[in-house]
């Protein structure tokens, strides 16, 4: 179809077409309405390569990225307190992974110290003089987490643990020369006891081997004899156990009640090394704070006049 007029030219100012050429256009006008939907430039949001997706309409592009500024956001957790000077490690999240900063001092501004594509987790200063810290890290969010020294001088990173294990927790003996933490490393399943000189990582050694991926290193005696370990079955059962540095035994702590199931978190042993402070539900309706005394076993309440949870 061919269209001439002489004020054909006007029509691109805004000037209205004469009738006929209005009516002569209209057929096109049309078939451009009627192809114009099936080149729509939305874009939808693919799904993650480890879904398998069913009867599940395309998401707009669109939705996701308004969704981002709800979701992307800055957090920041306090790791651990240098132990001789007034400086902070934090975990702060920038971009898509949470990283290790340091605060020099109060009202300071954060500083970046690790800088790698998967996340980091935690941040532990050497107890005594801080000279370095300890943090985990896995790969490509496997949780295989691994633990490395960084050197806040250098700035460098050295691997502590086979590199393919999962290793978690962790706690620092008294004189800060050892790091007690655990492992799955004998066989894929079972949470054994580790124990390793940070800056010698050759030393590194199991001290248990145990059954189960529940356990925990809560934290050591203050002759560092003894690490103090839980073992969680559920999230309402758990029990606290002692294991002794020299031999690698271990002996119960709080007992089992088939009768009476209950759980004990957030266990410290008291300066004098005599007993246990720990948080527990064991013959109360709350969680409160209780200390275990080693000697005997018995267990005192010291916040039982509080009608709700502490930690």
């Amino acid at each position: 179809m061919k269209l001439s007029h002489p004020n054909i030219s006007k029509c691109a100012y805004g000037a209205a077409p004469p009738k006929t050429i209005a009516l002569a256009a209209l057929p096109l006008m049309m078939m451009v309405l009627t192809i114009w939907p099936c080149f729509s430039l939305t874009t939808t949001m693919p799904p993650p390569d480890n879904l398998i997706v069913s009867a599940v309409p395309p998401i707009p592009q669109s939705i996701a990225d308004h969704a981002d500024r709800y979701i992307h956001f800055r957090q920041a957790f306090l790791t651990d307190w240098h132990p001789l000077r007034r400086e902070i490690l934090i975990n702060t999240r920038f971009a898509d992974t949470s990283q290790v900063h340091r605060v020099s001092f109060p009202g300071g501004d954060r500083q970046q110290l690790t800088f790698y594509q998967d996340r980091v987790a935690g941040g532990s200063f050497q107890p005594t003089q801080g000279k370095y810290f300890v943090f985990a890290k896995d790969r490509g969010g496997d949780e295989f987490f691994q633990k490395y020294r960084f050197d806040p001088l250098t700035k460098e990173a050295h691997l502590l643990t086979d590199g393919k294990s999962r290793n978690t927790g962790g706690a620092w003996s008294n004189k800060g020369d050892l790091l007690a933490y655990n492992s799955s490393r004998r066989n894929g399943k079972d949470n054994d006891v580790y124990v390793v000189a940070p800056q010698k990582p050759e030393t590194d050694k199991c001290l248990v081997q145990l059954t189960g991926e529940g356990w925990d290193v809560c934290d050591w005696s203050p002759d560092d004899r003894t690490i103090l370990l839980s073992e969680t079955i559920s999230a309402n059962e758990s029990y606290l156990w002692l294991l002794s540095r020299a031999s690698g035994k271990i002996v119960p702590l709080t007992p089992r009640n088939a009768k009476e199931i209950s759980s004990y978190r957030e266990a410290v042993f008291s300066r004098d090394g005599r007993g246990v402070y720990a948080t527990t539900d064991s013959a109360s309706e709350f969680r409160v704070l209780t200390y275990i005394d080693l000697q005997s076993g018995q267990q005192k309440a010291l916040s039982g006049k509080i009608k709700w949870d502490v930690e």
